[in-house]
């Protein structure tokens, strides 16, 4: 199965459970992970349902294209990590 993980930034400020998921689709995954905790959303989706500015999504090791659909694929033993993108000098 397909492992959703989201690291300590995004944990400091909501639960951010890990988890296990049969999703064919980012977008699929993430919902598994909202239906465990619904607060979880705001942080990483805006109103639009669009991926937010400061979070960066990695499927195994690549960086997600789709940040307004989230359609990227996800193969059975992907690993997906979730991350609060850093900014700065």
């Amino acid at each position: 199965m397909a492992r959703l993980v989201f690291t300590q930034q995004l944990t400091r400020f909501t639960e951010a459970p890990e988890v296990e998921t049969t999703a064919a689709t980012l977008r699929e995954a993430l919902e598994a992970a909202f239906r465990l905790n619904p607060r979880l959303r705001a942080y990483v989706l805006d109103e639009q349902g669009h991926l937010r500015t400061h979070i960066a999504i990695f499927i195994d090791g690549q960086r997600v294209r789709d940040r307004v659909h989230l359609q990227d694929a996800l193969q059975a033993d992907s690993r997906v990590y979730v991350l609060q993108a850093l900014s700065g000098g």
